[in-house]
């Protein structure tokens, strides 16, 4: 690990850690529990588009360990319309022709156990498949294991943190596809703003041990207001970054311009944004 990232941890624990001086230890509630969101906009007339999104996160608590399930996904689709003038400048009809297009997709299916030592320390496994067509992955099949600490938990805050070793296999929408181990480190952070706020914060820094320059981050922050005791609105800003992305083929010309009849394999973006405003419905 770099001194930045090192230090952008730091940096963070030493943020978090003393606001719970007061906070007083809470019980979870047992059980299952389920957590659904619901994403949609739908724009009509001149411009068309439509975004659907959803997230479901299922658990279920034991006393000492827990066990979730979570899925979800977004696609987004725009019309584009063309129109041409059919007859002459004085009397015509206007014809139209419109082309529906896919403009962004992304599946994941999650799930882990994770299972109390002491009161601070925790071992946890785990495994899921995600799909980002877009940033050229048709399937990706990760499994995870490893520890993790329990800094503090409690009625107003939560922090975890968990280190752990990755299997990958990639299949690629173009190019090789790939298998390799990896380390991962991660951190679970939660604080109650007011009674009806909330923060969360999510962070996964994967690192591929085959290629040491092939490092990943998915990192998500989160504000919910509740509304009601079952339903809240949520905004999410998600942040995906590859350090060796995905390649797309894409046509070859000269320096000044002609067309060839070559394909080259190229990078597509190393970083990929999300942002999303949805409607939770808490079971």
């Amino acid at each position: 690990m770099t001194t930045a990232r090192a230090t952008c941890i730091a940096v963070f624990l030493g943020f978090v850690i003393p606001a719970t001086a007061a906070a007083q230890d809470d019980e979870p509630k047992l059980g299952w529990h389920d957590v659904a969101e619901i994403t949609f906009v739908l724009t009509d007339g001149n411009a068309k588009s439509s975004t659907l999104g959803g997230k479901n996160l299922l658990e279920y608590l034991w006393a000492n360990s827990r066990f979730s399930f979570d899925a979800g996904g977004i696609r987004a689709e725009s019309t584009t319309t063309e129109r041409v003038a059919v007859g002459d400048s004085q009397e015509f009809r206007v014809a139209k022709q419109s082309d529906e297009e896919v403009t962004a997709e992304n599946y994941f299916l999650r799930s882990r156990y994770d299972r109390n030592i002491t009161d601070r320390f925790f071992w946890f496994v785990g495994g899921g498949w995600d799909r980002n067509t877009f940033a050229g992955i048709e399937n990706r099949y990760t499994g995870v294991g490893g520890i993790g600490n329990i800094w503090f938990e409690n009625d107003v805050s939560g922090f975890r943190t968990d280190y752990g070793v990755t299997f990958t296999s990639q299949d690629n929408v173009e190019g090789d596809d790939d298998e390799f181990g990896g380390l991962r480190i991660g951190w679970d952070y939660w604080r109650q703003l007011t009674g009806n706020t909330r923060f969360d914060s999510v962070l996964l820094l994967d690192e591929n041990l085959s290629e040491g320059s092939d490092f990943r981050t998915d990192f998500i922050n989160s504000l919910s207001v509740a509304m009601s005791e079952n339903l809240a609105l949520k905004a999410s800003y998600q942040l995906l970054f590859d350090n060796e992305p995905s390649g797309s083929l894409i046509p070859l010309v000269t320096l000044v311009g002609a067309p060839t009849e070559t394909l080259v394999l190229a990078p597509l973006d190393e970083v990929d944004s999300i942002f999303t405003l949805a409607l939770v419905i808490d079971m």
